[in-house]
C-alpha cells in the first residue's frame, strides 16, 4: 500500500469522524433538542442519543431548568410622585420548547427586556407606602403580568422577587423622623396609662387607710425601714409620744395664763 492511499485513507477517517461527531448529538436529562430539517420543524428529541442527518438536520439545545435573569436597576416614579431605584430577580423555565425556539428570537433576552418594562408599569401604579409594606402582592402581580405574556412562548415564570428599594436620602430622613415621632407618642401614651393606673389604685388604698388608721401608721413605719437602708441618711419624725408631751405642756401653759389673769383681776 502506498504512502498516497494511506493518507487518503486517514483523510477519509478525519472526514467521516467530523460528520459523525454532527450526526450524533447526545441530549443530558435536563434538555431537549428542536430538529429542524431542510429548515421545516420535525420533532423534538432527547434525553440520550440523537441521530441527525448530515448537512439536512439542524438541532438546537433547549435547557429545561430554572433559569435566573437579574434585572437591572431600574429608577421609577411610584403613584405618589416618589422616585425608587428598584432591583428585582426573576425565575423562570421552559415548559415547550418547540414554542421557545418558534415563537420569540432569544427567549432570555426578550424576557429581560419585557421584566424591565413590566416592572417600571407596576411599580408605577402603587404608592411608596404599598411598595414598602405589600412588597409580596407587588412580586404577584408582577409574575402575574409576565406570566401572561410569556406563556404563548412556552416559558412559566415561576417567581418574581424585588431584591431592593432604594430611596431617597431626604425621604429616609423624613422617615426616619416620623418613626421616632410615631415611638415617642407610644411612650407618652403609655406613660399616662401607667399614671392613670397607678392614681386609681392609690385612690383605693386611700380609701382603705382612711378606715383602717393602723394600717396607715404601719405602712408608715414600713417606709422608713425601707429608707434606713441608706446609711447616709437621717430620718427626723415626730412620735405619737411627742405628740402627746406638746399638747401636756400646751394645755398646762394656757392653764397658767388663766389662772394668772383671775388673780389679777
Amino acid at each position: 500500500m502506498s504512502i498516497g492511499v494511506i493518507a487518503a485513507l486517514i483523510l477519509l477517517m478525519i472526514v467521516f469522524i467530523a460528520i459523525l461527531s454532527r450526526c450524533i448529538r447526545i441530549v443530558r436529562e435536563w434538555e431537549r433538542i428542536i430538529v429542524l430539517r431542510l429548515g421545516r420543524y420535525v420533532g423534538t428529541k432527547g434525553p440520550g442519543l440523537v441521530f441527525l442527518v448530515p448537512f439536512i438536520d439542524r438541532g438546537y439545545v433547549v435547557d429545561l431548568r430554572v433559569t435566573t435573569v437579574d434585572v437591572p436597576k431600574q429608577e421609577v416614579i411610584t403613584k405618589d410622585n416618589v422616585t425608587v431605584t428598584v432591583d428585582a430577580v426573576i425565575y423562570y423555565r421552559v415548559v415547550d420548547p418547540e414554542k421557545a425556539v418558534m415563537k420569540v428570537r432569544d427567549y432570555h433576552y426578550a424576557i429581560s427586556q419585557l421584566a424591565q418594562t413590566v416592572l417600571r408599569d407596576i411599580i408605577g401604579q402603587v404608592e411608596l407606602d404599598d411598595l414598602l409594606a405589600r412588597r409580596e402582592e407587588v412580586n404577584k402581580r408582577i409574575q402575574s403580568v409576565i406570566d401572561e405574556i410569556t406563556a404563548p412562548w412556552g416559558i412559566k415564570v415561576s417567581m418574581v422577587t424585588l431584591k431592593a428599594v432604594e430611596l431617597p436620602e431626604g425621604l429616609v430622613r423624613a422617615m426616619a423622623k416620623q418613626a421616632e415621632a410615631e415611638r415617642l407618642r407610644r411612650a407618652r401614651i403609655i406613660e399616662a396609662e401607667a399614671e392613670r393606673t397607678a392614681a386609681k389604685i392609690l385612690a383605693e388604698a386611700a380609701q382603705i387607710y382612711e378606715h383602717h388608721p393602723v394600717a396607715l401608721r404601719v405602712r408608715e413605719l414600713q417606709t422608713y425601714i425601707d429608707i434606713a437602708r441608706e446609711k447616709n441618711l437621717v430620718i427626723i419624725s415626730e412620735s405619737p409620744i411627742a405628740h402627746s408631751i406638746s399638747a401636756a405642756i400646751a394645755a398646762t401653759t394656757i392653764a397658767k395664763k388663766r389662772s394668772e389673769g383671775e388673780s389679777k383681776g
